[in-house]
């Protein structure tokens, strides 16, 4: 299958998508159901390909079982096999996982699985192609705003910029812990492959696909989405363990630690659990969360994620993660975390997002690079750096996209493996001692120092369509915490009415 090829089914498949819009599909949905015929059709192929075949699903669970079935034994058949198949453990489990048939019309389940998928050779295509065919789908789907799928999509410049920084081996233990659909995990074995694909040895091979690259991620849904698309790379097996986990990564310290952590962990400040009740209500409830190994209990969920990414880390080990803006300035937790950061951490670089490159509106984040390091009395950073990509630059969606290019100049000026004291100081990128942040109040990192052009220059003002799309993020994003915080006061309501039950009787 050439690339031309694979451009041509994403397409054909994306096309179905719109006849299957009408009868309620979204199209994260879609790309679910996907994710379950594509599995069976691959392990089809498998269990007859000539040389070492492979069984890996029962034969009454298979695909052949589709073929076979028309109309209503059709989708009883469909639902027999999700509910089969994630009663399996491994890789097979984690895909299959609280699995629902969404297609409710035998007809156009039928015609999905005949004419789109068993037509087309899955197994005979590269790892490649494959897999960039089925990151195109979810990137489509990530284009979903009702779906709500890109808050797990980090931009695939931004990822890209961030592994070429890091700069990921074959010798690295790596991993994410909120890993939406596995972009960081993918884009640091990609990396891996081009600039040491032909020096690997089998041993680095097997280890990299089998257990060095893992995720854990809290949606059934997102997790299933990220263990197919690490198994269409060419990461773990449909039979073996699953690379991805399925829980909370905030709720207990890690049972193991990596030498890289790349991470966008997900939008939204407080933590939460999400509880249903008898009536089939969706509440959430804030908690704070304590662990042995963090430095301060807050809700905070930014905050408590990078209190378990520094946790993660062995010695040496490095992280590179989104974060917004409050985790820079947050008085309280935020100050007791950016102190032992700074100290127990060497915290050396700090990139300023410019609003606008994210699906979820009005986000304002940052990217923060840092290292841990052995115990010691003096302090373990001497320098943040910190690059302001914000100030004066503008990105949109659709009509002006963040690219890999326009994050050239951050990373040229970050110095991929070489020595943090050849940087150079430019407009953009400007270092400031440990000294200089440890007396700033409440050891405030929300640091600028360029001139907003608007605020000068009436020319230099955004189109006024872009500002009212900015208005409408804003608003959005201002919508999403106000419905939070009223879940969290429904959360609560039961109880305050019961107490005051009591107290008249």
């Amino acid at each position: 299958m050439s690339t031309v090829d694979s451009r041509r089914l994403v397409q054909k498949l994306w096309n179905y998508c719109d006849v299957l819009r009408d009868d309620g599909v979204s199209t994260i949905d879609y790309v679910e159901q996907l994710t379950f015929l594509l599995f069976l059709k691959m392990a089809d192929e498998r269990a007859k390909r000539p040389i070492r075949p492979e069984q890996i699903v029962p034969d009454e669970l298979s695909w052949q079982t589709l073929l076979d079935a028309e109309g209503d034994a059709l989708e009883v058949q469909y639902r027999h096999i999700l509910t089969g198949l994630a009663r399996e453990g491994g890789t097979l489990g984690t895909i299959f996982r609280k699995a629902q048939n969404k297609i409710q019309d035998p007809a156009k389940l039928k015609r999905l699985i005949v004419d789109l998928i068993d037509k087309e050779q899955w197994s005979q295509a590269g790892v490649d192609v494959k897999g960039d065919a089925y990151e195109e789908l979810l990137a489509k789907g990530a284009e979903d705003a009702k779906s709500g799928a890109g808050q797990y999509f980090t931009p695939r410049a931004l990822t890209a910029a961030m592994v070429d920084c890091m700069l990921p081996t074959p010798d690295d233990t790596i991993t994410d812990p909120a890993c939406g659909t596995g972009g960081f995990l993918l884009a640091a074995f990609d990396h891996i492959q081009r600039h040491h694909g032909s020096a690997l040895t089998p041993g680095q091979r097997r280890r990299l696909a089998g257990g060095a690259i893992t995720g854990t991620e809290l949606v059934d849904g997102t997790a299933r989405l990220a263990a197919m698309n690490m198994l269409l790379h060419g990461i773990g097996t449909p039979s073996g363990e699953s690379l991805i986990a399925i829980r909370d990564a905030l709720g207990r310290e890690p049972d193991r630690r990596y030498s890289l952590v790349l991470a966008n962990p997900p939008f939204g400040r407080s933590s939460s659990i999400r509880m249903v009740g008898e009536d089939g209500r969706s509440t959430r409830e804030e908690r704070e969360i304590e662990r042995n190994d963090f430095w301060a209990t807050t809700a905070n969920k930014q905050l408590n994620f990078v209190q378990h990414i520094a946790s993660l880390l062995e010695i040496d080990g490095r992280a590179a993660v989104v974060l917004p803006d409050n985790v820079l300035f947050e008085g309280g937790a935020g100050e007791t975390i950016r102190r032992r950061l700074l100290k127990q951490y060497d915290l050396h670089t700090l990139l300023r997002l410019p609003t606008g490159i994210f699906y979820a509106g009005g986000v304002k984040a940052n990217v923060l690079f840092f290292e841990r390091k052995r115990a010691r009395e003096e302090p373990w950073t001497q320098k943040l750096w910190v690059y302001d990509f914000r100030t004066n630059q503008h990105f949109t969606l659709k009509q002006n996209p963040l690219r890999r290019e326009h994050l050239q100049d951050f990373v040229d000026c970050y110095l991929p493996g070489k020595d943090r004291a050849e940087r150079v100081e430019a407009e953009r990128f400007r270092a400031f001692s440990y000294d200089e942040l440890i007396t700033r109040d409440k050891v405030n990192l929300d640091i600028t120092w360029l001139k907003d052009a608007s605020l000068e220059d009436a020319d230099a003002l955004l189109p006024p369509e872009v500002i009212a799309q900015e208005i409408v993020e804003d608003l959005e994003a201002a919508l999403r915490e106000f419905a939070a915080i009223a879940d969290a006061l429904n959360s609560r309501a039961p109880s305050t009415a019961a107490e005051g039950l009591d107290i008249e009787s």
